[in-house]
């Protein structure tokens, strides 16, 4: 079992060079041999992440051109570009995109501004998921019950007491804006306690998951998982000697990695595929976005019994494994998707 973890989260030797080497014909073949211009658009944080030598290499060698798009100057007059690709927020650069979409609609923009949208709040994040009610042999998906608190943190403790959510409770900031800070959570033992939280902000019952959370990252029709190190369980006995909120940076990161730990298989076991496919077929729809990532949870000591606790648009790509043969062969998808419309 372990092999075949190792087999699908990370790189098998030898085949990268292969890979790379076969890719200039693979753009040949469903549209004519001209290269796939991408305009980018992200913080220096991001590119630094994103666009490793590596992918850009790769992208290379598959005709893809990376191009950073000019703040100062109008975006109508760069390019051309194929694909627009970004992750900055404001209103501004909001309308830039929505304006350019109208007036521009060759060009495939990832992902539409308005459809990003409920991701940076996490009081509609959850919406797609919670009304999807995903149930069928291979395990059911639901969303942790919460409560969103925006105003006056001494009203807490009551408005927990009249919603019914049980301890202990897991509390994140309500906009989450990829911000270090909008993944600050704490987890709070107590209902006095409560009170030393800062609104606005959500609160989620917290399901006991063995400690460890899937990262499910989705690149258009393509998924991978990974998992990451999560909070412990809390059992009933520490719930009750236990008061007062802890803090957390974050639930999850690339360094906790618990792919290679030597994990109990009932906790270390993959979502089923055909669950997670279903799940993100109707999440690409439903949210209209293509670049996303969920964290998703298994209840400790049952099977198939699954919680989605996040979801982030265009998240870390550059910790998922395969990314760079994934994400390229994703851009060349759409634009031959695109030639063949308009061949058809």
């Amino acid at each position: 079992m372990r092999e075949e973890m190792r087999d699908q989260l990370v790189y098998r030797e030898g085949e990268e060079e292969a890979e790379a080497e076969e890719e200039p014909q693979r753009c040949r073949i469903g549209f004519p041999n001209k290269r796939v211009v991408v305009g980018y658009a992200l913080t220096s944080k991001k590119t630094k992440s994103f666009l490793q030598p590596k992918l850009e290499g790769l992208a290379r060698n598959k005709g893809i051109l990376f191009v950073a798009i000019d703040h100062n100057r109008p975006l109508s007059d760069q390019g051309p570009f194929d694909i627009v690709l970004h992750k900055l927020s404001g209103r501004e650069w909001r309308q830039i995109l929505e304006d350019y979409r109208k007036t521009h609609p060759e060009v495939t923009v990832l992902d539409p501004p308005d459809a990003i949208q409920p991701l940076h709040n996490r009081q509609s994040m959850l919406q797609a998921v919670a009304d999807m009610d995903l149930s069928d042999s291979y395990g059911k998906v639901g969303v942790p019950r919460q409560l969103v608190i925006k105003r006056d943190a001494s009203s807490i403790p009551d408005a927990v007491t009249d919603s019914g959510l049980k301890l202990p409770l897991v509390a994140k900031p309500l906009v989450n804006d990829g911000s270090v800070k909008s993944h600050q959570l704490s987890l709070a033992y107590d209902r006095y306690s409560l009170q030393k939280l800062e609104p606005p902000l959500v609160l989620q019952e917290f399901v006991n998951h063995g400690g460890v959370l899937f990262k499910v990252y989705i690149v258009g029709e393509a998924i991978k998982v990974v998992r990451r190190f999560s909070l412990p369980d809390v059992s009933k006995r520490e719930l009750s000697e236990t008061a007062g909120v802890y803090r957390f940076p974050r639930v999850s990161c690339a360094a906790a990695s618990a792919d290679d730990a030597d994990l109990d298989p009932s906790i270390a076991e993959l979502p089923p595929r055909p669950l997670l496919e279903r799940l993100a077929k109707e999440l690409r729809r439903r949210l209209g976005l293509r670049l996303f990532n969920l964290d998703m949870i298994r209840e400790h000591g049952t099977r198939d019994r699954f919680y989605v606790i996040d979801i982030n648009y265009f998240p870390g790509y550059g910790k998922m494994p395969e990314y760079e043969h994934i994400f390229t062969d994703f851009l060349l998808s759409l634009v031959e998707a695109k030639y063949k419309k308009r061949s058809g």
